[in-house]
């Protein structure tokens, strides 16, 4: 990376000014903000403008949201198009007459896209150094490469995508596992939970999920699916700052080609009461409430069309021992779920990997639960469906696979 050193007209000031970055596949070259030297003429340490990003959310059929984080305050925008060269349509974001600016969070969401489309895009942010009532000056613009995506295809005949579960802070284990995906292109990628053991920061949720995938998340999205230890930790209320959530937060339901996906939050595995919480989580209540959100998803037109039909819960209600988490999961779901003529339950949480089959009675669909979190433990799930057939793939951080199923 080429820098410039500029000299100021003024012999106080000095400025450098560094090219852009551009993001790799395993971590993030920084695009260097511009630092004025102190009086005394010693330069600081140059400091990246952007810390993560830009990572891809689906949060409906026709949005996409486009996100990354900046190391310093700044008014940001998107630019987007149809063509990599352009011409590119800004959009940015605008609360009760306030474009939003002078945050380090950012989330931009393109509505209306074709889902036939390839999109084109860049971020943009540009520092801002004083933001009083009377006057705002601003830093450098910080202009990325520019990336593009597929929108989840829908309607669509075809679907391809992976589930990781139980990563427990191992940043380690997604490198060792992409490998062995099938070369089927990949519309989106599914966390569904205990990717963190507990939460303690941004910086964590950077390191440890969002710089792993820089490179593949800004092309592909991803969906993050709360853990039961993602509800632990002083940031653990910070979660939706880094994620999209829907009207209903960390549970909500979305369609990709012929399937059709819910995710259920299921919370802590043990009693609200438990003195390891403090007093502090209402999990009961919160599952009872998603059990009458639920019998009203199932009833909806589009769930009802769909070709398959897959649900999605950290804790599985079965195959997780007797703690209260999965009791009171099966208590309060397990017999809308079959009501439901569901195809399939993916799960995670217990650390043993396994492909149930379905018990009639109990759960009328196979429960397919990943593996983790350790060497030779750890498994990656692939789906592939179609109008013909669901075909899902259980494989091990060996390569070997581990079980199959098709529906």
């Amino acid at each position: 990376m080429e820098t410039k050193r500029i000299t100021n007209n003024n012999p106080g000031r000095r400025r450098i000014l560094a090219s852009l970055g551009i993001m790799g596949a395993t971590g993030i070259c920084p695009i260097y903000a511009s630092v004025i030297s102190s009086i005394e003429l010693k330069e600081k340490e140059i400091q990246p403008a952007l810390k993560a990003g830009p990572y891809l959310q689906i949060t409906a059929t026709d949005e996409m949201s486009i996100r990354w984080i900046t190391n310093m305050p700044c008014y940001s925008w998107v630019e987007y198009g149809n063509h990599p060269d352009g011409p590119f349509l800004k959009e940015e974001v605008v609360s009760d007459g306030l474009v939003e600016a002078n945050n380090t969070n950012h989330i931009v969401s393109l509505r209306g896209i074709d889902n036939n489309l390839t999109y084109y895009y860049r971020i943009c942010s540009k520092e801002i150094l004083t933001f009083d009532p009377y006057k705002v000056v601003f830093g450098n613009n910080y202009i990325s490469p520019v990336y593009s995506f597929q929108p989840v295809p829908y309607p669509a005949k075809k679907i391809s995508f992976l589930v990781f579960n139980d990563i427990h802070d191992r940043p380690e284990s997604f490198k060792q596992l992409l490998p062995f995906q099938t070369s089927e292109k990949k519309n989106f990628i599914f966390f569904n939970g205990d990717i963190f053991n507990y939460m303690t920061g941004e910086d964590q949720i950077v390191q440890n999920l969002l710089q792993p995938f820089s490179g593949t998340s800004s092309g592909i999205p991803f969906i993050f699916s709360r853990g039961n230890h993602e509800t632990r930790g002083k940031f653990a209320r910070h979660l939706s700052s880094y994620f999209d959530c829907h009207e209903h937060g960390f549970y909500f339901s979305f369609v990709a080609g012929p399937v059709y996906c819910i995710v259920l939050d299921s919370g802590e595995d043990k009693p609200d009461d438990s003195p390891e919480y403090f007093g502090l989580v209402k999990f009961d209540p919160y599952r009872l409430a998603q059990r009458e959100w639920l019998k009203q998803e199932i009833n909806n037109r589009a769930f009802k069309k769909a070709k398959y039909k897959i649900v999605f819960s950290h804790i599985p209600p079965f195959y997780s021992g007797e703690w209260h988490g999965t009791l009171h999961c099966r208590e309060v779901w397990a017999d809308i779920l079959n009501e439901a003529k569901i195809d399939l339950l993916i799960s995670g949480h217990t650390h043993v990997y396994g492909i149930h089959p379905k018990v009639e009675g109990q759960h009328n669909y196979p429960v397919v639960i990943g593996g983790g979190p350790k060497d030779g433990r750890r498994t990656v799930i692939e789906v592939n469906a179609d109008e013909r057939s669901l075909h899902l793939r259980l494989t091990d951080d060996s390569g070997e696979l581990k079980g199959e199923l098709t529906l």
